[in-house]
C-alpha cells in the first residue's frame, strides 16, 4: 500500500489539494488502481500487434487543399464577412 507521503507527493504533483483525513482514502483507491495495474503487466502479450485506436482508423481528416469558387461565390462570400482589404477576409492578428 502506498504510504501517506507518496499520497501527498502524488497530490501535490497532480495539483489536487487533499486534506489529512482524504489521505487514507486515498491511500487504499490510489493502490488498488496500481495493484490492478500490477496485472495488466502479468497478462501474455507476444503476437499481439499493437493499436493507436480501436477502430483502426489512422487519420480521418481531410487533406489541406484549396478549393477554386467561381467570381460570383467568391463575391458573395466578400460580401458577407465584417470586414475586407482588397480581395481578402480581413481578420484579427491571430498571435
Amino acid at each position: 500500500m502506498l504510504s501517506a507521503k507518496d499520497v501527498k507527493h502524488i497530490a501535490s504533483l497532480s495539483r489536487i489539494g487533499i486534506e489529512d483525513k482524504e489521505v487514507e482514502d486515498y491511500q487504499k483507491n490510489l493502490s488498488t488502481i496500481l495493484d490492478y495495474f500490477k496485472e495488466l503487466e502479468e497478462v501474455n502479450t507476444d503476437g499481439i500487434e499493437p493499436i493507436g485506436h480501436i477502430t483502426g482508423r489512422d487519420n480521418v481528416s481531410r487533406g489541406d487543399l484549396r478549393v477554386e469558387k467561381s467570381e460570383l461565390e467568391r463575391n458573395a462570400i466578400l460580401d458577407n464577412s465584417p470586414e475586407k482589404k482588397d480581395d481578402y477576409i480581413k481578420v484579427k492578428s491571430v498571435l
